[in-house]
């Protein structure tokens, strides 16, 4: 089965001072199209580091991302953000909305940047927004929406573009209980209907439990790996 991600060999390395600090450390690892995966450690682990290298939002210091065929080092930050807005959804933590958009201006940014039609977008956006459950609030800005709601337009913006593989940074990780439980719920149909691969960290062991996979990180090292070719020794040589 074809890789939608690869790494190879990753390492992520920071200045400090005199100091060097590895924050990802040798990491390799490959996931299959339509799968989910959850990375998972303890603070500074390096389990966002990791996440912003995959998606293409930093560049490694030494190894190599493979996202849908190309190999992001290669490539300059305008191919690179052409990738992630052709193959790639994000969700993050502190939903990352467009204050002075409304919820529906919002879902449309990403084809909107792509040039597609206006009035195919905004139809997709409704639909979508919709399928979230906020079909009336679509002109409502993300200040007079709760947090549960502003999360539900991050997710429907995800998906405006169909991507390939959606890149999830504690989804759940501002909402209360319940409202987090929603979320996933949300977040894992939305990923079945479209055939996704979804790529999340988490610090929420249950939600972890509802992905195909787990990758535990601890120091920037892979711990863990529930893949089923995964050895520890290969992981990381």
């Amino acid at each position: 089965m074809k890789n939608i991600l690869e790494v190879r060999s990753l390492t992520k390395q920071f200045k400090s001072g005199d100091k060097t600090l590895t924050v990802v450390d040798n990491i390799n690892f490959r996931i299959d199209p339509g799968t989910s995966c959850a990375i998972v450690g303890p603070s500074g682990s390096g389990k966002t580091t990791l996440l912003g290298l995959c998606a293409g939002l930093d560049q490694p210091t030494s190894g190599e991302v493979i996202l849908h065929d190309a190999g992001l080092s290669a490539l300059s930050e305008d191919q690179r953000a052409s990738v992630r807005n052709e193959f790639v959804g994000f969700i993050f933590q502190s939903f990352q909305l467009i204050p002075t958009l409304t919820a529906l201006e919002n879902v449309m940014v990403p084809l909107e940047l792509r040039g597609e039609a206006t009035s195919t977008v905004r139809g997709r956006a409704i639909e979508l927004l919709d399928s979230v459950g906020l079909g009336d609030r679509v002109h409502h800005y993300p200040t007079q929406l709760s947090g549960g709601e502003q999360q539900r337009v991050a997710i429907a913006r995800a998906f405006i573009n169909q991507p390939e593989v959606l890149f999830a940074d504690e989804p759940t990780g501002n909402l209360d209980t319940e409202t987090g439980e929603q979320i996933e719920g949300l977040l894992f149909d939305l990923n079945r209907q479209q055939n996704t691969t979804l790529v999340l960290v988490t610090h929420d062991p249950e939600l972890a439990k509802k992905c195909d996979r787990t990758i535990r990180l601890k120091n920037g090292k892979i711990l863990e790996d529930t893949a089923e070719e995964f050895s520890g020794v290969a992981a990381n040589e």
